[in-house]
């Protein structure tokens, strides 16, 4: 991946949360709104964004009898998340900053 070829999904703050959260598993909207702390209609608006890219896929059912919805990423999203990690790192080590 060029630094130019960054997918448009990963400029946003938020939507790079939402995937770096998903990276570990499943997650309710609570969850995702918790580790975000972004706004539900925000939240929301993203999440929508990143579905409809191919990034997440959302599960809707009934938990204790309330309605649940949770998120998964996709093998895309979790290919172009770890892609675009790398390149990240790449470019750090390139410019002599190390850990």
């Amino acid at each position: 991946m060029d630094i130019n070829s960054i997918p448009d999904i990963f400029q946003s703050k938020l939507r790079i949360a939402i995937v770096a959260a998903l990276i570990t598993g499943e997650k309710t909207f609570k969850e995702v709104k918790e580790v975000t702390g972004a706004t539900d209609g925000n939240l929301s608006i993203h999440l929508s964004k990143l579905e409809g890219a191919g990034y997440i896929e959302i599960y809707k059912d009934f938990f204790n009898n309330k309605p649940r919805t949770r998120y998964n990423l996709t093998d895309k999203g979790k290919s172009e998340f770890v892609e675009y990690v790398n390149k990240l790192d790449s470019i750090i080590k390139s410019h002599g900053f190390h850990n």
